[in-house]
């Protein structure tokens, strides 16, 4: 009987797998630990021994949007009947809804910091990558090394002089300043990965454009970018997902206009303590942008982490 050498047996493809799954079910149990506890009571969600299983409620998500106040037993039976499921899970605490929380505005500024970073870092890591991959640089190791070497830096090491460079110039606390930070960080990364993609595109695509009568930005804009469009995928996930985790600047350099969702779930208090499920809550609907994001793309992001791994 012959062996392949570079096809797996079949029991090494079993044992890879129940490896896989097992890696997948021990990953999952925190984040389902998580989703349950949003839809448990603030009792349950702190009871001892823990509560796997519950009756679920909404209660952790409607503290999450809405601000409450006690109120006293008389005043509590002078108010009419509950409009909504909300009102009624509120009214069952002895409380009523002041109004909103800031949770939705919160959640607004992480969409619009991490997706508005997240393009800026891809389009400029694309044209920066373009030129180190396409034209003869001075110095252009040198500058790479520059570049990644700011990837390298821990954010604590600048935090202080941003936090002060920021106040002067008058960024603190806004949306662009943390959508430009965000992309001077992530900007390193996604030239170093672009880069590596671009370097794989065979220049003798570009080469038959421009003896076609394409100029230089058309060959890049129909030839290369399409070609590279796995990389800018795989690459955009990533930095999306350092946006939309980052905490360390968004809890120096905001503080109410700009603050994301990071920050401001940490925050949110209960009657008499932290409201486990609903920032249990907060941190669901946190995910989940990002998961489908990465969802979207999947078939891109194996792809592109894999892309130029054989050479043939």
């Amino acid at each position: 009987m012959s062996y392949s050498i570079t096809d797996p047996s079949k029991r090494q493809k079993r044992v890879a797998a129940f490896l896989v799954i097992a890696y997948a079910m021990i990953t999952l149990v925190p984040l389902l630990w998580v989703f349950m506890t949003g839809f448990k009571t603030p009792p349950d969600s702190i009871s001892y021994p823990p509560k796997i299983f519950s009756e679920p409620s909404l209660e952790g998500y409607v503290n999450l949007f809405t601000t409450r106040t006690r109120v006293t037993p008389e005043r509590l039976a002078e108010l009419p009947p509950p409009e909504n499921f909300a009102q009624e899970i509120v009214r069952n605490r002895d409380m009523v809804i002041a109004g909103k929380s800031k949770y939705g505005a919160r959640f607004l500024n992480s969409v619009i910091i991490g997706f508005g970073s997240t393009f800026l870092s891809i389009f400029l890591g694309t044209l920066a990558a373009y030129a180190f991959s396409r034209f003869k640089i001075p110095l252009k190791d040198d500058l790479l090394f520059f570049i990644l070497s700011t990837r390298m830096m821990p954010p604590i090491a600048v935090a202080i002089p941003i936090f002060l460079m920021y106040r002067k110039i008058g960024l603190s606390d806004t949306h662009l300043g943390m959508i430009l930070l965000y992309t001077a960080v992530n900007i390193s990364l996604a030239v170093w990965l672009l880069k590596g993609f671009i370097d794989e595109i065979p220049r003798e695509y570009e080469e038959a454009a421009l003896i076609d009568g394409y100029t230089r930005f058309q060959a890049f804009y129909k030839v290369v970018l399409p070609q590279a469009a796995t990389g800018i995928a795989s690459t955009a996930i990533f930095c999306l997902i350092f946006a939309w985790n980052e905490y360390a600047f968004a809890v120096l350099l905001t503080t109410g206009t700009a603050q994301t969702a990071p920050p401001f779930i940490p925050t949110i208090i209960g009657v008499g303590g932290l409201d486990w499920p609903a920032m249990a809550a907060g941190a669901t609907l946190f995910l989940l942008p990002v998961l489908v994001f990465t969802v979207l793309l999947r078939k891109h992001l194996l792809r592109g982490i894999t892309f130029g791994a054989v050479r043939k």
